[in-house]
């Protein structure tokens, strides 16, 4: 679909949900209209009753569309949701979410979704798509942003160019323990055997305290990657508004009572993320990071979850791609896109961001924590 030409283009909608009204805009143009007995309104997630059961009536789901994700991104970071939702005969038909970012330094803009690994539009079919998509854009020229961001949705945007590409990957729990466990690669097999052989144990837990021990964990693990830390506040809310309500949960390895590895799920419905990972390299040799992993799905399988996705990884993470392939997950290419609202047009890739930089390696961690800090709002 050739999104680029764009003709006359439409007007957004009117009629916002008076639950949550956001800006009052004007009537759709009717050169190319959207169906108006079922408008696509701009919603807050936040604030719309039974929001979650909603999204569950659609088999394309995502934690990332929930509105606990939606609240830890506004009371984080402080972007303006602005869901593009259309309901029928109370079903979700279709949803494009996005977060308004203004940022003194980065500019303003809307991303579906910040922070968000893979955010997946949810369209009846690409005509439909067609039209939200003029709208979004119209939208976006009468909010003054740069650009708007896609991170899902590839399906539609197959003839227009990725700003970025990345590999995810997708594990069926709906195999018993045993047959998952022997589908793994041997040297995965072998560093969850060495990890029990080594004494390590395994808590899973809902509580702050284990969110702060993983938080020390990442804050460690993002600088040996040369990279700031997401800021406590982030985490805090991850908890309060996911973790805390078994909408997530936290995995951490112990050695001689210290945490030495963790991971981060996040689950909804039947499918589960994994989300964040962090270790101790002093404490490498224990293998850990496979044993945590290992006992985090057992625990999604256990409370029904059919699906794990193990999240983003640039292609020259090779380090963390073989981690990943060894738990014999289905590898799919992941794309962005961006549309440059000035120009119209999408911007073509011009490379991964840097994966490391060596000065945030020196730093101390506590102007690392800092650095992170003041940052971080400005780069989703």
């Amino acid at each position: 679909m050739n999104l680029t030409n764009h003709g006359n283009p439409i007007n957004p909608i009117n009629p916002i949900n008076p639950i949550n009204p956001i800006n009052p805009i004007n009537p759709i143009n009717p050169i190319n209209p959207i169906n108006p007995i079922n408008p696509i309104n701009p919603i807050n997630p936040i604030n719309f009753p039974s929001w979650d059961n909603l999204l569950l009536t659609h088999p394309d789901y995502s934690f990332f569309h929930t509105s606990a994700w939606a609240r830890v991104l506004y009371e984080s970071y402080g972007y303006t949701p602005l869901y593009f939702a259309e309901i029928v005969n109370g079903k979700l038909e279709t949803l494009v979410p996005f977060m308004e970012i203004n940022s003194f330094i980065t500019g303003k803009r809307g991303v579906s979704l910040p922070f968000t690994d893979s955010c997946p539009i949810i369209s009846p079919d690409e005509g439909r798509f067609t039209q939200l998509f003029h709208q979004i854009v119209e939208h976006g020229k009468q909010a003054k942003w740069k650009y708007i961001e896609f991170r899902g949705g590839q399906e539609f945007f197959r003839n227009e160019p990725p700003s970025l590409t990345y590999y995810t990957h997708d594990l069926d729990l709906t195999k018993d323990e045993e047959g998952l466990l022997a589908s793994f690669r041997n040297s995965t097999k072998r560093n969850i055997k060495r990890a029990v052989r080594e004494r390590v144990k395994v808590q899973i837990s809902h509580s702050l305290d284990s969110v702060r021990h993983f938080f020390f964990l990442n804050c460690k693990t993002r600088k040996r990657h040369g990279l700031p830390p997401q800021p406590f506040r982030f985490f805090k809310k991850l908890h309060e508004h996911v973790i805390s309500k078994e909408q997530g949960f936290v995995c951490l390895a112990q050695y001689e009572g210290k945490a030495i590895a963790g991971v981060i799920f996040l689950v909804f419905g039947k499918k589960a993320i994994y989300k964040y990972g962090a270790s101790d390299m002093k404490y490498q040799h224990l293998r850990a990071n496979n044993l945590v992993m290992w006992e985090a799905i057992k625990e999604c399988i256990n409370k029904g979850r059919e699906t794990l996705n193990l999240g983003r990884t640039e292609p020259q993470n090779e380090g963390l791609l073989q981690f990943k392939r060894g738990w014999n997950p289905e590898e799919r290419s992941m794309k962005y896109h961006r549309y440059d609202l000035r120009n119209q047009a999408f911007i073509k890739d011009t490379g991964n961001p840097r994966e490391s930089y060596n000065f945030l390696r020196r730093m101390p961690l506590w102007l690392l924590n800092l650095t992170g800090t003041l940052l971080y709002k400005h780069v989703g």
